[in-house]
């Protein structure tokens, strides 16, 4: 195991009805003013965005409204929220919604307290400032309520990059499963498909010897694997939904991942493909996940075939390792399509004729030298061979 550090001050309130202390809870982190971040109809039409401006009214804090996040949030509008906050004198922000609204809350208040543009933290300059943030959660899938990690669009050039910072994990998050019971099935199975992935990306490790965090990995897997069925059987399982919802959280805020290299090059091939086409993240990685595992499982065959025996149930051909590797891959792959997501680029969208462009922005895109690395360091080569397995 590696040396680490590790901290995660993040104050979380799961359950029922818990929105309705949003302002109580931004108060107690210092607000005065907040922005009130959101992303389209349905904060307002459910009724949610009502209940936590309430409670910012009852806490008595003023509020400004800041909608319109997309999924795959874009630059455009976290520079319109970094401005509106600058002349209104926001000093908490609040985002109410999933990922996206909480990536782009996290780029706001990252770029509020910086002289410079924001997307330099999206180049690679850590975050060492930012204004508060906290969360009213209505999707179990980007882990951002727990993480000190945004992902963004840019829209010149369509580059999708990340930043993080201890500054921008939230001060408090509000998790109330039943939020997410109206959620469509395919929007709560990408959110399952992002869970795992966050935390295969963090499985796949050069790092010998972390059985603690193995162990914790596998356990989330295990409930990913029982309780997705369940919850698209029936969207109203709350204790399903709740399960989910505070694994998506373990599997991102990095307890799973201290003291181990970790690997990310499934989430930067996948970005390409949901900056290029808009697709939903969790179902670009649905197609992805499956092709670079196979393409780099000769680099370490046991620790694929360790998840395949430990979480998919395969039985361990000793002799032929690479033959329970492949079962796994395998198993996860019709797991994911038993709810409902995509295949390959056909079912997502995608195009074969785009490869080029896409190998190009990943490899050389927004400042980058022609690799991408993690588990295996992957160049232009690896990387179209991939995407050719995608089809």
């Amino acid at each position: 195991m590696e040396n680490f550090t590790f901290y995660s001050p993040t104050y979380f309130v799961f359950g029922k009805d818990t929105e309705r202390e949003a302002g109580a809870l931004a108060k107690r982190f210092g607000a005065s003013k907040v922005l009130v971040h959101f992303g389209g109809k349905s904060a307002k039409a459910s009724g949610l965005l009502d209940r936590v401006e309430e409670s910012l009214k009852a806490a008595g804090l003023s509020f400004v409204e800041l909608g319109g996040v997309q999924p795959n949030p874009r630059s455009g509008l976290v520079y319109k929220g970094i401005d509106l906050c600058k002349k209104e004198g926001v000093d908490f922000i609040l985002a109410v919604g999933g990922g996206s609204t909480i990536d782009s809350a996290k780029a706001i208040a990252a770029g509020v307290l910086y002289d410079g543009d924001f997307w330099d933290f999206y180049s690679g300059k850590p975050i060492e400032k930012a204004l508060p943030v906290g969360t009213v959660l209505t999707i179990a899938a980007a882990g951002s309520e727990g993480s000190p990690n945004s992902v963004i669009t840019k829209e010149e050039g369509m580059f999708k990059r990340g930043a993080d910072g201890d500054a921008i994990r939230p001060k408090f998050s509000i998790l109330n499963p039943a939020l997410t019971q109206t959620l469509p099935a395919f929007q709560t199975a990408a959110g399952v498909t992002d869970i795992m992935a966050h935390l295969y990306e963090r499985y796949l490790t050069n790092t010998k010897d972390v059985e603690v965090t193995d162990r914790l990995i596998e356990a989330l897997l295990l409930t990913m694997k029982h309780e997705a069925p369940r919850v698209i059987a029936d969207p109203n399982n709350y204790e399903a939904r709740a399960n989910i919802m505070w694994a998506g959280m373990m599997a991102h805020n990095n307890s799973c991942g201290v003291g181990r290299s970790q690997d990310w090059n499934s989430h930067g091939i996948e970005h390409e493909l949901s900056a290029l086409y808009d697709c939903a993240h969790g179902a670009g990685l649905a197609v992805t996940m499956p092709a670079v595992f196979k393409y780099v499982m000769k680099h370490d065959v046991n620790r694929f075939a360790k998840v395949a025996v430990r979480v998919w149930g395969c039985q361990m051909d000793f002799d032929h390792p690479e033959v329970t590797a492949l079962e796994g891959i395998n198993a996860f792959q019709n797991f994911l399509c038993s709810i409902g997501m995509p295949k390959n680029f056909a079912e997502l969208g995608a195009k074969e004729e785009d490869i080029p462009a896409l190998v190009k922005t990943l490899c050389y895109g927004d400042g980058r030298t022609g690799t991408i690395s993690g588990f295996v360091t992957l160049n232009e080569d690896d990387c179209a061979k991939i995407y050719k397995m995608m089809l």
